[in-house]
Protein backbone atom coordinates (compact mmCIF):
# COMPACT_ATOMS: atom_id res chain seq x y z
CA UNK A 1 0.00 0.00 0.00
CA UNK A 2 1.44 3.10 -0.94
CA UNK A 3 1.89 6.46 1.55
CA UNK A 4 -1.11 8.09 -0.48
CA UNK A 5 -3.43 4.95 -0.13
CA UNK A 6 -2.83 4.27 3.47
CA UNK A 7 -3.06 8.65 4.33
CA UNK A 8 -6.71 8.19 1.91
CA UNK A 9 -7.94 4.72 3.88
CA UNK A 10 -7.18 6.97 7.47
CA UNK A 11 -8.73 9.87 6.23
CA UNK A 12 -11.99 7.72 5.31
CA UNK A 13 -11.94 5.24 8.11
CA UNK A 14 -12.29 8.67 10.58
CA UNK A 15 -14.57 10.13 8.52
CA UNK A 16 -17.15 7.05 8.55
CA UNK A 17 -16.27 6.82 12.17
CA UNK A 18 -16.24 10.51 13.83
CA UNK A 19 -17.96 12.18 11.48
CA UNK A 20 -15.43 15.00 11.50
CA UNK A 21 -16.22 18.81 11.08
CA UNK A 22 -12.72 19.47 10.21
CA UNK A 23 -9.71 16.44 10.09
CA UNK A 24 -6.20 17.09 9.50
CA UNK A 25 -3.73 14.21 8.97
CA UNK A 26 -0.04 14.46 8.93
CA UNK A 27 2.17 12.25 7.74
CA UNK A 28 5.72 12.24 9.77
CA UNK A 29 7.09 8.86 8.67
CA UNK A 30 10.05 11.08 7.66
CA UNK A 31 11.31 12.18 10.33
CA UNK A 32 11.10 8.41 12.01
CA UNK A 33 12.89 6.26 9.02
CA UNK A 34 15.02 4.01 9.90
CA UNK A 35 13.97 4.26 14.02
CA UNK A 36 14.12 1.15 15.98
CA UNK A 37 10.63 -0.81 16.27
CA UNK A 38 9.28 0.60 12.91
CA UNK A 39 8.00 -1.99 11.04
CA UNK A 40 7.22 -0.25 8.38
CA UNK A 41 3.94 1.69 9.08
CA UNK A 42 3.43 4.98 8.81
CA UNK A 43 3.83 7.57 11.56
CA UNK A 44 0.85 10.21 11.33
CA UNK A 45 -0.32 13.60 13.38
CA UNK A 46 -4.01 13.66 13.62
CA UNK A 47 -5.93 16.64 14.16
CA UNK A 48 -9.69 16.00 14.22
CA UNK A 49 -12.79 17.69 15.33
CA UNK A 50 -15.56 16.46 16.18
CA UNK A 51 -18.97 16.56 18.28
CA UNK A 52 -18.54 13.03 19.24
CA UNK A 53 -15.81 13.85 21.42
CA UNK A 54 -18.55 16.75 23.16
CA UNK A 55 -18.25 16.20 27.13
CA UNK A 56 -15.05 13.56 26.84
CA UNK A 57 -11.62 13.30 28.60
CA UNK A 58 -9.17 13.43 26.77
CA UNK A 59 -8.31 9.58 26.77
CA UNK A 60 -11.86 8.33 25.74
CA UNK A 61 -11.21 10.99 22.48
CA UNK A 62 -8.15 8.66 21.67
CA UNK A 63 -9.96 5.55 22.46
CA UNK A 64 -12.36 6.44 20.01
CA UNK A 65 -9.54 7.14 17.28
CA UNK A 66 -7.64 4.31 18.09
CA UNK A 67 -10.64 1.84 18.29
CA UNK A 68 -11.64 3.33 14.67
CA UNK A 69 -8.29 2.99 12.99
CA UNK A 70 -7.49 -0.56 15.52
CA UNK A 71 -7.22 -2.76 12.35
CA UNK A 72 -4.74 -0.35 10.26
CA UNK A 73 -2.20 -0.60 13.48
CA UNK A 74 -2.66 -4.53 13.35
CA UNK A 75 -1.78 -4.77 9.96
CA UNK A 76 1.19 -2.07 10.86
CA UNK A 77 0.10 0.36 8.42
CA UNK A 78 0.24 2.87 10.74
CA UNK A 79 3.44 2.66 13.03
CA UNK A 80 2.76 5.60 15.77
CA UNK A 81 0.03 8.06 15.89
CA UNK A 82 -0.18 11.59 17.50
CA UNK A 83 -4.01 12.99 18.53
CA UNK A 84 -4.57 16.20 18.80
CA UNK A 85 -8.79 15.47 18.95
CA UNK A 86 -11.10 18.38 20.21
CA UNK A 87 -15.03 18.98 20.55
CA UNK A 88 -15.88 22.26 18.19
CA UNK A 89 -17.34 24.05 21.49
CA UNK A 90 -13.57 23.88 22.62
CA UNK A 91 -12.92 25.93 19.06
CA UNK A 92 -12.49 29.59 19.50
CA UNK A 93 -15.55 31.29 17.85
CA UNK A 94 -13.21 33.26 15.35
CA UNK A 95 -11.87 29.28 13.76
CA UNK A 96 -12.79 29.19 10.19
CA UNK A 97 -15.07 26.00 9.49
CA UNK A 98 -14.03 23.77 12.22
CA UNK A 99 -10.64 24.08 11.87
CA UNK A 100 -7.68 24.90 13.83
CA UNK A 101 -4.02 25.26 14.36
Amino acid sequence: MTTIDREARLRAILEAELAPASLEIIDDSHLHAGHAGNTGGSHYTVKIVSSRFEGLKLVMRHRLVYDAVHDMINKAEIHALAINAVAPSELPSTSVSGSFK
